[in-house]
């Protein structure tokens, strides 16, 4: 299989070159287990430290008690995941680092939603892990195949996704707003249906890349960043669930 690029910026460009070989000792390679097993640590990081957040939030029912908890997790997570992508010899420590400051901001963004919508954090973790065993078991059959089209076409779709929403957050400096696309309507509900099914088919392109590492023999601390990038992709398809319910439940 030719090298691919994928639209988590986790993956692209080198992340996972073909070169190691023979260069690397059996037991010093990157393994499927091994990378299962570390994306498991970094998901008990982010519990860890939402429920320390969420736990903040529901006791005191004060948006000021977690806000700068939530700052913190959105730039720290933003300075360790730039940290890793750049330097991967330091995921290892650097991706429970992140995944520790995500889960400062998703326990207090998540507290935040179900104060308001009773139920919804919990419907949000549930779909999210589902959809993630899911795209698992439909890679791992081949019922879904990352190839050359597919590829080209999750990155287009994400990459238009991400320029409106820079696009619209440029915008908001100047007090446009786009109500039909956030609000509750059948527009607004059915672009967050489209985003989420986006967000779910870059776990495909994780899968690949993760088992072209192996097969490339990556070395061993490939299996943090590995996890690490899924982890990044979790996250956003999490929000996007949690915003897609949000805008479900406003019509109710």
């Amino acid at each position: 299989m030719p090298l691919m690029r994928t639209s988590n910026p986790a993956f692209g460009g080198n992340a996972f070159q073909p070169r190691y070989g023979g260069a690397i000792d059996a037991s010093a390679r990157m393994t499927l287990n091994g990378t299962v097993n570390k994306t498991g640590i970094l998901l008990l990081c982010v519990m860890a430290t939402a429920s320390w957040t969420w736990h903040l939030f529901t006791e005191s029912g004060d948006m000021s008690a977690v806000a700068p908890y939530l700052m913190l997790g959105v730039f720290g997570g933003l300075i360790f995941a730039l940290a890793t992508i750049f330097k991967k010899t330091w995921a290892p420590v650097t991706a429970p680092l992140y995944a520790l400051c995500e889960g400062l901001f998703l326990g207090g963004i998540s507290a935040v939603f179900e104060l308001r919508y009773h139920g919804i954090a919990f419907q949000a973790i549930c779909l999210t892990f589902g959809t993630l065993l899911t795209m698992l078991l439909a890679y791992s059959t081949g019922m879904i195949r990352a190839t050359r089209k597919f590829q080209i076409g999750v990155m287009a779709a994400t990459g238009g996704i991400a320029l409106f929403y820079l696009f619209q957050m440029v915008m908001g400096f100047f007090h446009v707003q786009f109500m039909t696309i956030n609000g509750a309507g059948p527009i607004g509900i059915g672009f967050s249906v489209i985003v989420v099914i986006v967000a779910a088919l870059n776990l495909v392109l994780d899968f690949a890349y993760i088992e072209q590492g192996v097969n490339a023999g990556a070395p061993k601390y490939m299996e943090w960043y590995g996890g690490f990038a899924l982890l990044v992709t979790l996250v956003w398809l999490y929000l996007e669930i949690l915003r897609l319910l949000s805008k479900i439940n406003q019509r109710q």
